[in-house]
């Protein structure tokens, strides 16, 4: 093991000065959308579940959402849904300083729920860098892996087989 000394502390101090002054990149997603700047106006977050994306903008407003040109209760007339989808925003206290606008594609209207709210926390996570512990109680920035498993060959479904006949 080589000794620590006064000119690798240098060198070290040196490389920390310069990261912090080059300038962030902005992160493009695959749909070429700018994720996670401020643009001004606009926080980005892209949130997804099973087959459903959603790319989420929020800004200060009067609580209104704009769900694909929808209304919140319109798109998602089930209550479960809607307390999905909140749930980020309840959980911080701004559900209604906020405006979202979120595009949602693909999937049912429980992975569309669960996708608009991890773009919602993670718009949130930008927008109020100090929320992190809030978010992380609430388990609004965990991106659930469960997908839905393939039909194999030979049977039914993923598992099921094809009733047994012995005559």
């Amino acid at each position: 093991m080589e000794d620590y000394n006064e000119d690798q502390s240098e060198e070290v101090a040196e490389v920390l000065t310069l990261e912090e002054e080059v300038p962030e990149e902005p992160q493009i997603d695959p749909t070429g959308q700018v994720v996670g700047l401020d643009d001004g106006k606009y926080h980005w977050g892209t949130g997804r579940r099973k087959c459903s994306i959603a790319r989420v903008r929020i800004r200060p407003g009067k609580g209104e959402f704009a769900l694909n040109g929808r209304s919140l209760e319109d798109f998602f007339p089930r209550v479960m849904d809607r307390a999905a989808v909140l749930s980020p925003l309840r959980d911080l206290g701004v559900d209604s300083k906020l405006d979202v606008l979120a595009q949602i594609e693909g999937g049912g209207q429980t992975g569309q729920a669960g996708a608009v709210r991890l773009g919602i926390a993670r718009a949130l996570l930008i927008m109020y860098p100090d929320s992190l512990g809030a978010l992380r109680a609430g388990n609004h920035l965990t991106r659930d892996p469960r997908m839905v498993e393939r039909k194999k060959y030979g049977l039914r479904g993923a598992r099921r087989a094809f009733q047994w006949v012995k005559r």
